[in-house]
């Protein structure tokens, strides 16, 4: 096994997405006279799921930052979290915990947060590979806002061309293998306890490192 690692390159672009994202969203979110200040609510203790090898690797740069024993403090948080989530699972609900790397209402790793968690709030809208055009409402307190308007089409962040960028990035991470790895469909819990992504080693890497190790 081996360890899916970000090149500085891939580091810059999955950066450079981000970027853009807050730029769409925050403009959106202008237009809107949408903020999150003073929120009853907290989107931390949704149950999101993740789905690439890049977010992993760049969530877990961000953890390897902190000291050991922040980083230990985390995972047993998360820990915490996977089995209030199966207790929920069990019952049939949908789980609404809070998310382990909140601290008192802030991101313990809010410079390496990922795209869902820069992304929920204002309006969405994505077209699929197939056509299919996708929309999102936005949070409820969004919601509340876009109903109170003249019924009209609300401002929306467009995510089709940055959401196919990280699917270039993910494949050129993947080295062209990505169809041939296990989906990702984590929560930021289960990446924590997991540790960083690994993925097998092709058999034709095995025997050139098998070759180095018998000299």
């Amino acid at each position: 096994m081996k360890e899916v690692v970000l090149s500085k390159e891939q580091l810059a672009e999955l950066v450079d997405i981000y970027q853009q994202l807050q730029h769409d969203y925050e403009k959106v979110a202008a237009e809107l006279n949408f903020s999150c200040s003073g929120c009853p609510d907290n989107c931390c203790d949704s149950y999101f799921l993740h789905h690439t090898y890049a977010e992993w690797a760049y969530l877990w740069a961000g953890v390897r930052q902190l000291p050991p024993e922040r980083q230990e403090e985390l995972v047993a948080r998360a820990k915490d979290y996977l089995d209030q989530c199966q207790k929920a699972l069990g019952q049939g609900e949908r789980p609404q915990v809070m998310c382990p790397l909140n601290d008192e209402g802030l991101c313990a790793l809010y410079g390496h947060r990922l795209l869902i968690c820069r992304t929920h709030g204002v309006p969405a809208s994505m077209t699929r590979p197939d056509g299919q055009t996708m929309n999102f409402p936005g949070c409820f307190r969004c919601q509340e806002i876009v109903d109170d308007g003249d019924g009209g089409e609300s401002p929306r962040v467009e995510r089709t061309v940055l959401f196919r960028r990280l699917a270039l990035l993910e494949n050129d991470l993947l080295e062209g293998r990505r169809h041939l790895l296990p989906r990702v469909k984590s929560t930021i819990a289960e990446m924590l306890v997991k540790g960083p992504p690994v993925i097998a080693v092709p058999h034709c890497e095995r025997k050139s490192t098998e070759s180095m190790v018998k000299k």
